[in-house]
């Protein structure tokens, strides 16, 4: 993709009022850490901004920001009237797909943040897997993997993201289909902070004890022969809902003919943070 500048070189650097930048809606990083911001505001109020912004002219009196959302909201926050921005022409489509690279090329995304950018690019402007490959500078097969981190719930994503797990960690869990299974190996992977090998072996066992299909009964058989992997289930449910912030109790009786659980769930949430 070529990008055409409106300046007379690329050196030449235009003083834009804030005030007439609006927001790039392909803008795929959602998330800005608060305290880089405060830091990178101080930094700009000290020493002005290094590396100016990058915009395209959209009406007579307004700009779209194409990259540099974090120096301009540091820029707000600093005081700043007016921003230098470096104009470039360039089509809304070529804006988004922009943006996007701006991003990967700085490592600035998450891989959840990445994935969401590459959908939105697809489907906002009718591009293949191949045709996004090929504008973004990736094979194909690249995009697949990336598009299919986002089977995963919003909830799980942030989850992962919370709890600075890893795209292999992901990867990991995509492999178990059935919901509730792939919730509850969340669950015990960020409780228990296993590491991608962990992972995967936790995942190889859950896919292994999943019931398999009797295709000549046409019915479902568990292959499970030990009480301990409901008892692990029963478990799993309680710290998933502690998770949740939902301050879940249970008390635990074993006979010598039956295993009792008492669980009491509170009616209204205590807590609304999410363990990490």
């Amino acid at each position: 993709m070529r990008l055409n500048f409106l300046v007379k070189s690329e050196n030449t650097i235009t003083e834009i009022p804030i005030i007439k930048i609006r927001p790039n809606k392909a803008q795929p990083r959602r998330q800005f850490d608060a305290c880089e911001l405060t830091q990178l505001s101080e930094s700009i109020a000290e020493n002005g901004i290094l590396q100016p912004l990058t915009v395209r002219k959209v009406s007579v009196a307004e700009f779209e920001l194409i990259a540099g959302e974090r120096r301009l909201r540091a820029s707000v926050m600093a005081g700043l009237k007016k921003v230098p921005c470096i104009v470039i022409k360039c089509s809304e489509k070529e804006s988004a797909v922009y943006a996007l690279l701006e991003n990967l090329q700085r490592c600035d995304l998450s891989f959840f943040e990445e994935a969401r950018g590459i959908s939105r690019l697809i489907r906002r402007y009718g591009l293949t897997q191949e045709q996004a490959a090929k504008k973004l500078g990736k094979n194909q097969s690249t995009i697949a993997n990336k598009l299919r981190l986002l089977r995963l719930t919003y909830e799980e994503q942030e989850w992962i993201d919370n709890a600075g797990l890893s795209e292999r960690h992901a990867r990991a869990l995509l492999k178990i289909e059935n919901d509730n299974l792939r919730r509850e190996a969340l669950s015990k992977i960020i409780s228990d902070n296993l590491n991608v090998l962990q992972t995967e072996n936790l995942v190889g066992m859950i896919l292994n004890k999943v019931p398999k299909i009797d295709k000549k009964q046409g019915s479902s058989k568990a292959v499970i022969k030990d009480v301990r992997i409901f008892l692990n289930t029963i478990n799993k449910a309680i710290d998933t809902m502690r998770l949740s912030g939902i301050n879940a109790q249970y008390d635990k009786t074993d006979s010598e003919d039956y295993i009792e659980y008492t669980i009491r769930i509170p009616k209204t949430k205590v807590s609304n943070n999410k363990s990490a």
